[in-house]
């Protein structure tokens, strides 16, 4: 009777030895980019102890390129691709990605079937790569990037955790630069309307205003949430103005509820910037046309996407890109002058 032959180990064994995923593992063995040290040298003596001889033909598919990015944004607001942000966003991605041979993938993974959707895409390798946007609080896109064998760059930070690969914008750094500019053109009261509390933008904007006004000897800022709409600012400036009627400047966590606020102080009889003075952020196209026009913080929004995507294309080649953090800058307009009105 012949002897049987020996049983080849299996990439299940190998992880298992190793420690890790059979993702990690099967990235390790593919020699993709995006694995820590620790973990490729763990599998790579995995591979040497169990003696495990990969796949030809899984490596050369590992390896494939298919030709194509996606840009998945986790949000459930109905005109997100309207909105001037996400343009931008999506602009700059468009830019970088015009002398590659990538095509971008559009997908709104806010839904249990967008994310299926997502992870299908992972794992089936219908795509080379992927940008993550708009993540709010423990967001499941952040476990599905990591077991995932593809390259992914976040545009901008979760709340939970850092990611390997990020691009985002000194939104700490911009609520410092607002609240400054208000305390040096004399305002005393100044309050602020977040935005999402489940997201780092928000948390990040909001700890910059205040760490502002605390090294200027001012109180931590009264705060309402809003949910960077239009809407939202109004409703979070009346329940402020509500509240704390002495008010006598207001931070908005982005332009779209800065329009909001401007409404409603206009509707309360409120004299922008002479009574209240209105910071925003954001710096978008429509910051110019507002009444009174919005001073604003500047962040680079079409640059974000655009070194989004370069970042993840550079992974994509096996290059090591470091994280990225984009300055902001203050516009100052008629809503919060540089000097102040006059009886302030």
């Amino acid at each position: 009777m012949e002897p049987s032959p020996k049983r080849l180990p299996t990439l299940d064994e190998v992880a298992e030895r190793a420690g890790v995923s059979r993702t990690a593992a099967s990235r390790a063995i593919n020699n993709v980019p995006h694995v820590s040290r620790a973990k490729r040298e763990a599998v790579a003596r995995a591979v040497r102890e169990l003696g495990y001889v990969p796949n030809p033909t899984a490596r050369a598919l590992a390896r494939s390129r298919v030709g194509a990015v996606v840009l998945a944004v986790s949000s459930d607001e109905p005109g997100l691709f309207a909105d001037p942000f996400f343009a931008e966003i999506t602009v700059g991605v468009s830019a970088a990605l015009e002398q590659t041979e990538f095509e971008l993938i559009l997908l709104l993974a806010n839904t249990a079937r967008g994310k299926e959707r997502l992870r299908q895409m992972l794992r089936s390798r219908r795509a080379d790569g992927v940008m993550l946007m708009a993540l709010r609080g423990d967001d499941p896109l952040s476990r599905l990037a990591e077991e995932g064998e593809l390259p992914v760059v976040f545009g901008g930070l979760p709340l939970t955790g850092e990611p390997r690969w990020y691009v985002d914008a000194d939104n700490r750094g911009g609520g410092r630069l607002a609240a400054e500019h208000l305390v040096r053109t004399g305002r005393r009261r100044p309050v602020m309307v977040t935005g999402h509390v489940d997201t780092q933008v928000a948390v990040a904007r909001e700890a910059g205003f205040a760490e502002g006004l605390a090294l200027a000897g001012l109180p931590r800022p009264a705060v309402e949430p809003g949910d960077f709409s239009e809407e939202g600012g109004a409703v979070a400036m009346r329940r402020l103005l509500d509240a704390h009627p002495d008010l006598d400047a207001v931070f908005v966590a982005s332009d779209g509820m800065a329009v909001g606020a401007l409404r409603t102080l206009r509707d309360r009889g409120r004299r922008v910037p002479e009574d209240v003075a209105v910071i925003g952020f954001n710096d978008l196209a429509g910051a110019r046309s507002t009444h009174p026009p919005l001073t604003t913080v500047h962040q680079p929004v079409r640059a974000l996407g655009h070194e989004m995507a370069r970042m993840l294309v550079g992974l994509i080649e096996g290059q090591q890109p470091s994280p990225l953090i984009l300055p902001t800058r203050l516009t100052v307009r008629d809503s919060a002058p540089a000097a102040s009105p006059s009886g302030i």
